[in-house]
């Protein structure tokens, strides 16, 4: 398990406009959870570069729950609630710039569809271990993407009639596409989030 020292990496300072998503200043990836890795083709997924990276909970027992926050004071603009692919699309504006943060394979959604939140504001957590032994333990991370690029705009289903947008996770296809349409987290976090 492959482990982030964002506070290695970060400035000290209590004004920041951005917080990390989890409350550990520690993120521990999956093993092939980095930005930028090569994901195969596997039944209805082209092969792709990953567009985000995949965070475990910070107590990796999976039996406390754990919750996800907002990286920034945003608006929720597209919420998907179908199992295992349950995911929260956060538009932000701040410091003149507008981006889009991506939460999926995340539980018990706490959020509304155009409710804004803040850095702080639980909107999920992470599955637990009843959970992941009925929708399968490769959801045992939530995966977190940051959009350059507003996301897919969708029309909304019977299924999922709050999702209203979609990422573009799985059309990267070389590094330059990757770039295009995301930051890297990591990196982006190392550079924004300040204690």
């Amino acid at each position: 398990m492959k482990y982030i020292f964002l506070l290695l990496l970060i400035n000290v300072n209590q004004a920041s406009h951005f917080g990390l998503p989890i409350k550990s200043k520690d993120i521990a990836l999956t093993e092939i959870g980095n930005f930028g890795v090569e994901r195969k083709a596997r039944p209805g997924i082209p092969a792709h570069l990953h567009s985000g990276i995949d965070i475990r909970p910070p107590n990796n027992n999976y039996l406390t729950q754990e919750y996800i926050y907002p990286i920034a004071k945003g608006v929720v603009i597209s919420k998907r609630t179908d199992g295992p692919f349950a995911q929260l699309i956060i538009e932000h504006e701040l410091e003149g710039e507008i981006l889009w943060t991506v939460y999926e394979h995340i539980a018990a959604i706490e959020v509304d569809l155009f409710e804004p939140v803040k850095k702080g504001t639980t909107i999920a957590r992470f599955f637990l271990a009843n959970e992941l032994d009925n929708i399968g333990w490769q959801f045992n991370h939530f995966h977190f993407e940051i959009l350059r690029k507003r996301p897919i705009e969708l029309k909304p289903s019977h299924k999922n009639p709050e999702r209203l947008f979609s990422s573009y996770s799985l059309s990267c296809h070389s590094p330059e596409d990757l770039i295009e349409h995301f930051y890297d987290p990591v990196v982006f976090l190392a550079d924004k989030v300040l204690f």
